[in-house]
């Protein structure tokens, strides 16, 4: 069974996957998404259990689906680029796409990405058709509605000219700043961001396409922000009046705490390679320049993973790494949106440099920055949102131990209020 894409469709996540549910969310806001369909998880499950397709499901592809489209895996929970997209698909081909993106369910790297963050194997994934929109008409990049590193408000990501949104994730391009957007095209995505963190009351970001001077929405994803930007944003969010201040204590888990006073390298530090800061940090360790080498130094102590750009197939090195640099990619590559969810510092777009198997270095993933041997760092102070939520806490729990002690009492009061509350 598929379900065309709709205003009106109200099946939830667990059903049609979070990429769809945020496609139907974007349309019943007004925005611009390419038609499309959806095959429910249940689907998927059937096809990991069977082996195929049934010939049903395969008919009716061909009876609704017409000319080139996108095929996209939508699981309920977020699994950035861990399964497989297939673009500019048409005719029998369609299904043997289908089955390829419910096969990548269980390749090796989405299994890793699924054991580090505690996502049950027997979830499954939807998948999403769509029409292609073709960037090479326009442009396409990423945009958040504030900076994922710090939180602070304001449009903050990159795009390629002329280049599809597959270009922008790989990593493999240089990318361009929101600023070189045509007239009309920033604006309106600006707007469209404003108007996604007001229904989801929380930071969004989105990938985009512009075709013919026509703004496309692919993609929403609300949250997803650790450290101190995910603080940040939880207290201000208070603040302006869109969540409260219990709802602010939720959303920030205690273990956030360790990062929001963020490590940097001194300013004297000789430095040897300089990109752009993805994922703030600070980690020592010797180079691998492969996945699999990481795998195997990681047995003797920290290293840092180096790679010209990073894929999917890199996820066992992501996951063996103490932090990752790449020669070629932005801040909302495959490298940097995989460091961040697992909150490992990240350097990415380094450019040529000289780094060698084996050598020991520093990286700064705020500064963006890569030093020579083993490094001592400073805490920075923390965000003054920090001392806000704190004293949110207190009121609740009064006194507690310490930071995480105190916040750890104030979530407890709240999940009890929660438990209490009447039907």
């Amino acid at each position: 069974m598929i379900l065309p894409l709709s205003p009106h469709l109200d099946e939830p996540a667990e059903m049609i996957g979070g990429k769809a549910r945020g496609l139907v969310t974007m349309m019943r806001l007004g925005l611009a998404v390419p038609a499309g369909w959806v095959i429910p998880v249940d689907v998927c499950r059937a096809y990991l259990t069977d082996g195929r397709l049934s010939g049903g499901l395969v008919a009716e592809l061909a009876a609704a689906v017409r000319g080139p489209v996108s095929v996209r895996s939508g699981a309920s929970v977020s699994m950035p680029g861990m399964m497989s997209t297939l673009l500019d698909v048409s005719g029998e081909d369609l299904g043997k796409a289908v089955e390829a993106v419910f096969a990548s369910w269980d390749t090796p790297r989405a299994r890793t990405y699924r054991v580090l963050h505690d996502i049950p194997h027997g979830l499954g994934t939807a998948v999403t058709i769509q029409t292609m929109v073709y960037g090479e008409r326009g442009g396409s990049g990423v945009a958040f509605s504030r900076d994922p590193n710090t939180g602070e408000p304001g449009l903050y990501g990159e795009v390629l000219l002329g280049r599809r949104g597959d270009a922008v994730v790989s990593g493999g391009s240089v990318t361009e700043p929101l600023s070189v957007l045509p007239p009309g095209i920033g604006e309106e995505l600006s707007e469209a961001l404003g108007r996604l963190e007001g229904h989801y009351r929380d930071a969004c970001h989105v990938e985009f396409t512009f075709e013919d001077g026509r703004l496309w929405f692919l993609q929403v994803r609300p949250g997803g922000l650790a450290g101190r930007a995910a603080i940040r944003v939880a207290v201000d969010l208070a603040e302006e009046g869109t969540i409260d201040r219990r709802t602010a204590l939720l959303r920030v888990e205690p273990s956030t705490l360790a990062s929001a006073r963020t490590p940097r390298l001194a300013a004297t530090t000789e430095i040897v390679a300089r990109g752009v800061g993805a994922c703030p940090g600070v980690a020592s360790g010797r180079v691998a320049t492969t996945s699999d080498g990481a795998v195997r130094m990681a047995a003797d102590g920290p290293v840092i993973l180096v790679r010209p750009e990073t894929s999917p197939l890199d996820m066992h090195g992501l996951a063996a790494a103490a932090g990752v640099v790449t020669a070629r990619g932005g801040p909302t590559c495959h490298a940097a949106v995989v460091a961040r969810s697992m909150g490992k510092p990240a350097v990415v777009g380094v450019g040529s440099h000289d780094l060698a198997e084996g050598q020991l270095v520093t990286i700064d993933g705020t500064a963006g920055v890569v030093a020579p041997g083993s490094v001592a760092s400073v805490v920075t102070d923390a965000d003054p949102q920090l001392g806000t939520l704190l004293g949110w806490a207190a009121e609740l729990a009064g006194e507690a131990g310490d930071e995480v002690a105190l916040l750890t009492a104030a979530r407890a009061v709240l999940q009890r209020e929660r438990e209490n509350a009447p039907e």
